[in-house]
């Protein structure tokens, strides 16, 4: 099989292209072919060395994917060979096939075709129990989400505003913050060019009561600042690059509850939460919600398509489709 290799860090660009041997099914493993497989931001840290683990080289990148299930290894009982499944790990996603343990895949919801099965679940899981199992998210309240044009930031914006919410999408680049409009975003705040802290007061009145931050660095400040008194402030991730440093005088003063979660630990954590997550997305998913993707690169261009994420000049999600050319 052909696959990504990421043999020394450096720019996303020096990935390579290799041929692999098929991999095989280990007990409790699943074989799927990768028919799509999208990109997430620590895609792009992992190969650089630069996110909070470090992977041993040479290895193959890409953390989501759907597909087809080929073989299945010992005690497998949960899939058969044909199913359409979607799957997330650490790595091993961009290749034309990966073996991964059969307890991190899902089946695919009706509706949704493997290229946006792929950019589906960690996003859309990610901003729903940001908003709602860590967030507390109500109907009728004011939400903002930075980065909002991004994979994440587009998913929170889109299930906030199905959820009732009033949603603010705030993000540097006003084309791609359009986009937001159509997903249920009632302002926008562009805050390469505007005080983040000064339009979020103008436009709620007192304050946000839900602050989603994938971003960090000087925004997050100016955000935690126009809450409202008791209002939450919910940290995943830093796409910056910055890890900002927070007075914590702050958080005293406006009553704030500030909460961090990763996704990939909450299925252990609140398994009961994220159980019923689940069940709410396959709802949301028969009513019509679908991942925003911008962009779809075959295999061979996924140096590419990593450097403009690592550039930000995407929007939504990207997506690599390895089947295609063969």
């Amino acid at each position: 099989m052909r696959a990504i290799r990421c043999e020394a860090f450096g720019p996303p660009g020096e990935v390579v292209l290799r041929n692999l041997p098929d991999p095989v099914a280990r007990p409790g493993e699943v074989v799927v072919r990768v028919e799509g497989a999208a990109l997430n931001f620590p895609d792009v840290l992992l190969v650089q060395n630069k996110y909070q683990l470090t992977m041993t080289l040479p290895y193959t990148p890409g953390s989501e994917f759907a597909g087809t299930v080929l073989s299945l290894g010992a005690d497998v009982t949960a899939f058969r060979v044909g199913d359409r499944v979607m799957g997330s790990g650490i790595s091993g996603a961009f290749a034309e096939q990966v073996a991964v343990p059969a307890t991190r895949l899902r089946p695919v919801p009706a509706g949704l075709d493997s290229l946006s099965a792929a950019a589906f679940q960690v996003t859309f899981r990610t901003g729903y129990h940001a908003l709602t199992t860590i967030g507390g998210l109500q109907s009728g309240r004011w939400v903002v989400v930075l980065g909002a044009a991004g994979g994440v930031g587009s998913a929170c914006v889109d299930i906030a505003s199905r959820l009732g919410a009033r949603v603010i999408a705030a993000g540097n680049r006003p084309d791609s913050l359009d986009s937001c409009r159509e997903l249920g975003a009632e302002a926008v705040i562009d805050y390469g060019t505007e005080d983040l802290k000064a339009r979020i007061k103008e436009i709620t009145g007192d304050g946000a009561d839900l602050v989603i931050d994938p971003v960090g660095g000087a925004y997050s400040e100016q955000a935690l600042r126009a809450t409202a008194w008791g209002g939450r402030f919910v940290v995943i991730g830093f796409a910056s690059g910055d890890i900002p440093r927070i007075p914590l005088n702050l958080v005293l003063l406006k009553g704030v509850i500030l909460r961090g979660f990763e996704i990939r630990t909450l299925p252990h954590l609140l398994p009961d939460a994220y159980a019923e997550g689940e069940k709410k997305l396959a709802e949301l998913v028969a009513e019509g919600l679908r991942p925003k993707i911008s962009a779809v690169y075959p295999l061979e261009r996924t140096g590419e398509a990593l450097t403009a994420m690592a550039e930000r000049r995407v929007s939504g999600k990207v997506v690599i489709a390895p089947q295609w050319g063969t």
